[in-house]
């Protein structure tokens, strides 16, 4: 397992837009480290695609505290049908798959010259 580490800072309109190293993998989780010192005004929303695919990895709004999300994606049949565990049961997902790709952080309303971090943990 990979750690990659993605330190953001705001622009004085409360906006960011940064890129992770390429990385290829099956996602784990990621994690927002809250900055001790000048971190992100509460409230803050996340946007985390991956940047070739443009596949959502992460979207959350109001967000005030560090924490952890382990985002998962539907999974299909052949046929193209979601995939589910019972006849109109809940859908079956999986870890999300990148490949040399890099995760597209995009923040809003941030507050000025904030900052804060996103752990990435790739398989």
């Amino acid at each position: 397992m990979r750690r990659i580490l993605v330190n953001v800072t705001t622009a004085a309109d409360g906006t960011a837009t940064v890129l992770s190293p390429k990385v290829s993998g099956k996602l784990h989780s990621i994690t927002y480290l809250k900055d001790g010192t000048t971190a992100f005004t509460d409230g803050v929303d996340f946007t985390i695609t991956a940047n070739v695919s443009g596949e959502n990895l992460w979207t959350e709004s109001n967000v005030n505290a560090g924490t952890t999300r382990y985002p998962r994606a539907p999974t299909h049949t052949q046929a193209g049908a979601a995939a589910l565990y019972a006849a109109g049961g809940v859908a079956v997902l999986d870890k999300i798959g990148l490949a040399n790709d890099q995760a597209k952080i995009q923040i809003a309303q941030g507050g000025n010259a904030k900052k804060g971090a996103f752990l990435f943990l790739v398989d």
